[in-house]
Parts: structure tokens; sequence; C-alpha cells
């Protein structure tokens, strides 16, 4: 790593930033732009992608400034669990409905913590299950089932 970058952690994550912002606004030169009063499908991604690899330029800059820690292990296994879970709450939401990919989705991510225990964080699942059902059943009305076809509902 060359000496004028102090803080490697974010270093890296202004470049991740910067990678995924210019990603967006060149995938989104091939739709039209609009303007601000009637937005294409370009305008949002394009805006956002801009933003973010500013905030990634930010990042960079930053580490050329603040000294900090070198980057350490990457942490395979716990990225993994984190997208599984991903992976299994789009595979659960229509078979098991939405109280259920929840709760497992907290669950399977909340192992890849080195603080899991399973009371509180089957409570904080629980709670965040009735949460999202309040909030995208009940107050917004989508379609998505509480409990899906797999229980009979």
């Amino acid at each position: 790593m060359p000496s004028f970058i102090r803080d490697p952690k974010d270093f890296w994550s202004g470049v991740i930033f910067i990678i995924f912002g210019l990603a967006a606004v060149i995938i989104g030169r091939d739709y039209s732009m609009g303007t601000a009063g009637r937005m294409g499908p370009a305008y949002f991604p394009t805006i956002l992608g801009g933003i973010l690899a500013l905030i990634g330029l930010a990042g960079v800059a930053r580490s050329m400034f603040k000294s900090g820690e070198g980057i350490g292990r990457f942490a395979v296994k716990e990225n993994v669990l984190i997208l599984v879970a991903t992976v299994l709450f789009g595979v659960l939401i229509r078979g098991a409905g939405l109280a259920i990919a929840v709760i497992v989705l907290v669950m399977v991510s909340g192992y890849a913590s080195t603080k899991f225990k399973i009371l509180p964080f089957l409570a904080v699942a629980v709670g965040m299950a009735v949460f999202t059902v309040l909030v995208f059943n009940v107050g917004l009305g989508l379609p998505m089932p509480m409990f899906g076809s797999w229980f009979g509902f």
C-alpha cells in the first residue's frame, strides 16, 4: 500500500463506492434521462450513482489525511451467511410469507455476529416481523401475504 494512504479501510471503501456509483451512471446511460419534473428511467440511477461516486471520492480523499488501522481478515463465513439470509428471504417471501421470511432473514444474518444468542435474536426477529407486517401489509396495503401458501392461508 502506498505511503500516502494513511487509512486503508477508508480508501478501499471509497474505491468500492466509486465503482458502484460509476457502474450505475454507465448503466443508466442506456436509458432516457428526462428532466427533474418528468424523470426518465435513467434519472434516478444516474443521480444516485453520481452521489455515490462523490461519497466514494470523499472517502478516498479522507484516507490520505486521517490515520487508521490496517485491513484485517476478510470475514468469509459472515459474508456468506448474510448472502444466504438475503437469498432465503427472496425464496421464502412467496411460499412462507412476509413474517416467516423476515424471521429467517434476521436469524440467519444474526448468526454471522460473534454476539449471537438465540433468545435475544429471536425476540428481535419476531419484533421485526410484526413491524414489517404492520408497515407493509396494514399501513401500505401491499399485496404480500403475512403467511404464505405453504401454511394454507
